[in-house]
């Protein structure tokens, strides 16, 4: 096998189709954080590619710093469950090319909450894209949640294969982030009440971020204990992270326990404005506005070049990109789009 193309044909198309990925950087120290985001492999599947705000270069810098990253890619109980370990490569030297292809591979409906792309494209702060790049080095699947419990399928890439490097970084460090945290049992408290799945990310032997789904949880004194699939060719302990749909997000540490695992919290992350309400994606609050404004700003004079100009007409959709919207509107479920949140549109 050389390219995801080689993957049974009902796995290759889940790929191709899915919208939305766990996503998994690791910190400095080692920590792997999961951010569900959207998804868009380049037309050969050589690629996984997912983009982050200008204003909230984390991920981007945690990959700059260690490559290795992990997806993970569901859909419809009966339809494939997919882990990916990749190597990230950063884009961030023309925010103006990222600008244009990530509104081809997104549109913008699906976030739009009504408002029109007249108004939409004046959301300078989220059309400016950092994209991180993503060569799978190995995949896992099963043929769909059921077979969690067994071990997976496996396709690795050849060992020749040349790991792509991040674009050169800026010499000016990253600039303050403007989001502060909560304690993590009010944000537990939060999570439940929300109804979103719980997944779970580890780093695995080699060094890899995996995330994966919990079959249930339940909140404990020091944190979350969960009931996890069987069938995974990792250990579920060590340093941790734990998210429900992006919108709320542990780390601490993951220990096994009669067959279950109890995930430690050490401290919720800070939550964006806009994971509490998904209309300040594109139309935030003043308070929200300004902030993001300015670190944009800060970012953008960081890397030396002027703010991207979103053009009058949003550019044609790629043809992977028709593929996902006919996944988003359908019925078929994704991590973060739903009637609740506003966001399950075309």
């Amino acid at each position: 096998m050389s390219t995801l193309y080689d993957l049974p044909e009902h796995v290759s198309r889940m790929i191709e189709s899915g919208v939305v990925a766990e996503f998994v950087t690791l910190t400095a120290k080692g920590v792997p954080i999961d951010t569900p985001t959207y998804y868009f492999p380049s037309d050969d599947m050589a690629t996984i590619d997912v983009a982050t705000g200008v204003p909230n270069p984390a991920k981007a810098e945690r990959v700059r710093r260690n490559s290795k990253t992990g997806l993970l890619i569901e859909g419809r109980p009966e339809e494939p469950v997919v882990v990916i370990r990749a190597h990230g490569a950063v884009r961030d030297s023309d925010i103006q090319s990222n600008a244009i292809r990530y509104l081809a591979e997104t549109g913008y409906k699906g976030i739009s909450h009504g408002i029109t792309w007249e108004k939409a494209r004046l959301a300078i702060t989220y059309w400016s894209r950092i994209i991180i790049e993503n060569t799978p080095e190995r995949v896992f699947w099963w043929d769909n949640h059921a077979a969690l419990d067994r071990p997976p399928g496996v396709w690795s890439a050849n060992p020749k294969t040349v790991w792509p490097h991040s674009d050169p970084g800026p010499a000016a460090k990253v600039s303050p982030g403007n989001w502060t945290a909560r304690p993590w049992r009010d944000v537990a408290q939060d999570a439940v009440a929300s109804g979103d799945r719980a997944h779970l990310s580890v780093v695995d032997p080699d060094g890899f971020p995996v995330p994966m789904r919990a079959n249930r949880f339940e909140v404990i004194e020091e944190g979350f204990l969960l009931d996890m699939p069987k069938g995974l060719p990792w250990k579920l302990e060590g340093e941790a992270s734990l998210t429900f749909a992006g919108f709320r997000t542990f780390i601490g540490q993951a220990v096994p326990q009669a067959g279950r695992v109890s995930f430690r919290v050490e401290r919720a992350l800070p939550q964006h404005p806009s994971t509490l309400d998904t209309k300040q994606v594109l139309q935030p609050a003043e308070v929200t506005l300004a902030k993001t404004r300015a670190r944009l700003e800060a970012e953008m004079g960081r890397l030396g070049q002027p703010l991207p100009v979103i053009p009058l007409e949003p550019p044609e959709r790629t043809r992977i990109a028709k593929i996902r919207m006919a996944r988003i509107a359908s019925d078929s479920p994704i991590t973060g789009l739903t009637v609740k949140h506003g966001n399950r549109s075309t």
